[in-house]
């Protein structure tokens, strides 16, 4: 079945990142695999950032971006698919908490769903903590919701301190990413 003729009525935020190897080409690889299964269609994506690691800063920075999709399938089929596509990307499972990988993909946000469950929260537990996650998905839509604190992601950006979590428009001139 083609997926534009399917009913995709989830909508999902993601995050992106990648911090080894060519961040760019893991971060696009891994969208592009995504979408490529059944039951998952991009809808818009933010502009692309080279984003300052935040909690373990002993590392390179990282590219960073936003995507929308809309979606057939349950928020823990959605998480089964993203770590099969981490892994396939290389990344390991025991690696430093917050440190290198070489493809991070996570949910965000799910519908306007709640959820608390020992492999899977929603909305992510630090969102509204990280600029390399709020700039982007400001790019998409500033007046979504966050359907814990009932705040825009614009005023959860607007909070975080200017002079934390170096964070800069990606260009092609960066040639190592």
């Amino acid at each position: 079945m083609n997926v534009e003729s399917m009913n995709l009525h989830h909508i999902a935020y993601l995050s992106v990142g990648s911090n080894l190897g060519n961040k760019l080409e893991n971060c696009r690889n891994g969208i592009a695999n995504l979408t490529r299964l059944s039951g998952i269609r991009l809808v818009d994506q933010s502009r692309i950032y080279r984003t300052e690691p935040v909690d373990y800063l002993d590392q390179d920075w990282f590219i960073n971006y936003v995507v929308k999709i809309e979606t057939d399938i349950e928020p823990s089929e959605l998480l089964r698919r993203i770590k099969s596509i981490e892994r396939a990307a290389g990344r390991k499972q025991h690696a430093i908490r917050f440190g290198p990988r070489v493809l991070d993909l996570d949910i965000l946000l799910f519908d306007d769903l709640v959820r608390d469950e020992p492999m899977l929260t929603i909305p992510h537990p630090r969102m509204h903590e990280r600029r390399f996650v709020l700039r982007p998905i400001c790019d998409i839509d500033p007046e979504i919701n966050h359907p814990v604190l009932c705040r825009s992601m614009q005023a959860l950006l607007d909070d975080l301190n200017d002079q934390e979590q170096g964070i800069t428009e990606y260009t092609c001139s960066n040639s190592s990413y």
